[in-house]
């Protein structure tokens, strides 16, 4: 998944020393079967999800073999309409913290915060084990843990395409490169005791001048050395086709910048990077300066050049202050924002809080990358917001301007057909997203038996002549990211923000005399979200009745307890209040004894 706005995470910061996860009802079977989960027998692989198999994000899985554990991503999820007000959604860590000695390495396959950003919620939990990863997405985990000053220092094993690393006595990983919309994505060629299990990370196809693809017969090689199990990413497998080639999206970007008659400006996610530095070469060949706005952009940005990803002039590249030093036409600027995230470049430009960059009716506003689920409210009044201003504005819908970074259905095939896999289990995305890619599998000719379709929390076993999903299951609940907090939000905190967002709530406060049990004066009503007080005059009269009537019925054999009042009054109020106006406010009790 191509990441949201680095700001839109860095809300959250360094996690508290003391926390615990939050679990779903469901869960409650899954806790007692934890210690059933990774009872040890010879010759059986373990696989288990963590997170990542029913959500697009919150990307982690482990593999297990004896008392060997390997880990591949720890990411995160960005909120749901169901968890109002919560940052980000991490993966539960309770199965790898009660076994943390056993393991033996933490592998990130590329940079995406759907595949680092839990690192430092986690790593301390889990012993801290050593992080394999390339350069580039080491630099950009490093830069994210500045924000993180109380987080345990990363244990780094660089290595590149190509490489074998021995991971335990019984995990060799091999590092397959693969093309994804951010530099250095690697996919895993795992040697186990059980076979060669593929992991190729989330990838596409690269293709040349020509439209062919490029380094197919990578795959090829991999099937001919014999694959046990294929697991692929599924993010597009409903999507038909082949992936739009770069050199088009390029091409067409490029058409954009030469009929331009004012400034260019270019929104895109912030770790698009190749695709970033093919704009600033296009921008310099013409005779454009670039500015970057956007403080993630800025980041990646700086890493990339810093690595050689990106080559850039000194004079061709300016700080954002200075665009109105040079002609419009002259002028590129490359914002994050695209998905409508309310702190990023483009956003802040749309809506005049820009410091140095207001929109123009000359300018062309080109919007290149796809709309994530979740963000069409977002990217639409982002659109409108910025069409009212006068410029002009394409979207990849207009024009062939972005490309996916997750392989469609051909492509998905064309891996299957040429790394021929014993067995299939399907990875990323949504069940019925996985649904799909097992589907392509079958119209292939692979046995339904010989695929396995899990969910999160799923163990499952994987030895040489079968893979099975077994009914054995761990904690992979979601664990909330809120402010400061790290998994001290359950629940319960969730379901009454829920409340509070559809129907309010109702706060009364009634005063009672300790000798009397009498309601003293009217009570107080104050209500968020429910009613309008000035306009509900007839209403309130009927609950500060109803609550007269509530106490006055309340039987006077002595004190009366406080705790059983505010119950009543909850519950009556509750019920009296669903007949009148069909919507059910939480409300608040409050007694005062006098």
């Amino acid at each position: 998944m191509e990441e949201k706005t680095k700001k839109q995470v860095r809300k959250a910061r360094a996690p508290r020393s003391a926390t615990r996860h939050v679990a779903k009802p469901k869960e409650s079977a899954a806790h007692r079967t934890t210690k059933s989960a990774h009872a040890q027998s010879d010759g059986v692989v373990r696989l288990i999800p963590l997170g990542g198999l029913e959500e697009v994000g919150r990307n982690m899985m482990l593999l297990e073999y004896r008392d060997e554990i390997i880990v591949v991503d720890a990411g995160l999820q960005f909120p749901e309409e169901e968890t109002p007000g919560v940052d980000f959604i991490i993966p539960n860590t309770t199965y790898l913290e009660e076994r943390k000695e056993n393991i033996k390495a933490l592998i990130i396959t590329h940079g995406h915060y759907d595949h680092i950003g839990a690192i430092p919620y986690i790593m301390d939990r889990i012993g801290n084990p050593p992080i394999f990863t390339t350069e580039f997405t080491k630099e950009v985990i490093r830069k994210r843990q500045e924000d993180f000053p109380h987080a345990p220092k990363p244990i780094f094993q660089v290595v590149k395409a190509g490489e074998r690393r021995e991971l335990s006595p019984h995990f060799t990983a091999e590092f397959i490169g693969v093309t994804h919309n951010i530099p250095d994505g690697v996919g895993i060629l795992f040697e186990t005791p059980i076979g060669k299990i593929l992991h190729p990370g989330e990838f596409k196809f690269d293709y040349d001048e020509d439209g062919k693809p490029r380094d197919v017969d990578m795959w090829e090689k991999l099937g001919k050395r014999g694959v046990h199990t294929l697991m692929l990413d599924s993010t597009n497998a409903g999507v038909q086709g082949w992936s739009v080639s770069e050199r088009v999206v390029e091409k067409e970007i490029e058409k954009l910048l030469k009929g331009a008659g004012g400034r260019v400006i270019i929104s895109s996610f912030a770790s698009l990077i190749d695709r970033i530095a093919e704009i600033v070469k296009i921008a310099e060949r013409l005779g454009k300066v670039i500015a970057l706005a956007g403080y993630s952009l800025k980041s990646n940005f700086e890493i990339a050049k810093r690595l050689g990803h990106v080559k850039v002039s000194e004079q061709a590249l300016i700080p954002v202050e200075d665009v109105r030093k040079y002609p419009d036409n002259k002028v590129v600027i490359i914002a994050t924002g695209a998905q409508g995230e309310k702190n990023a470049g483009l956003m802040r430009i749309a809506n005049g809080e820009h410091r140095h960059i207001h929109l123009k009716e000359t300018d062309t506003v080109i919007l290149s990358s796809s709309v994530v689920p979740g963000n069409e409210m977002s990217v639409q009044n982002l659109k409108d917001n910025i069409a009212r201003q006068g410029p002009a504005i394409f979207d990849y819908k207009m024009l062939d301007i972005h490309s996916s970074g997750h392989a469609p259905q051909e492509e998905l095939k064309k891996v299957m057909q040429l790394v021929n896999p014993e067995f299939f289990i399907p990875i990323h995305g949504w069940f019925f997203m996985r649904r799909q890619n097992a589907q392509l599998a079958m119209d292939l000719g692979m046995s339904r038996d010989h695929i396995a379709l899990t969910d999160n929390g799923k163990v499952v076993e994987l030895r040489k002549e079968a893979v099975k999903v077994t009914d054995k299951e761990v904690p992979a609940s979601y664990v909330f990211v809120d402010g400061l907090g790290v998994g001290d939000i359950g629940e319960v905190v969730i379901r009454d923000r829920r409340a509070l967002a559809k129907d309010g709530m109702i706060v009364i406060i009634t005063v009672i005399g300790r000798r009397s049990g009498k309601v003293m004066k009217n009570p107080d009503i104050i209500s968020r979200g429910f009613i309008y007080l000035r306009e509900s005059q007839e209403l309130l009269n009927d609950i500060r009745r109803k609550i007269r009537g509530i106490v006055g019925r309340i039987p006077q054999h002595g004190s009366l307890d406080m705790d059983y009042v505010r119950g009543l009054i909850r519950d009556q109020i509750g019920e009296f209040l669903f007949k009148k106006t069909h919507r059910r406010p939480m409300v608040l009790p409050v007694i005062i004894e006098v």
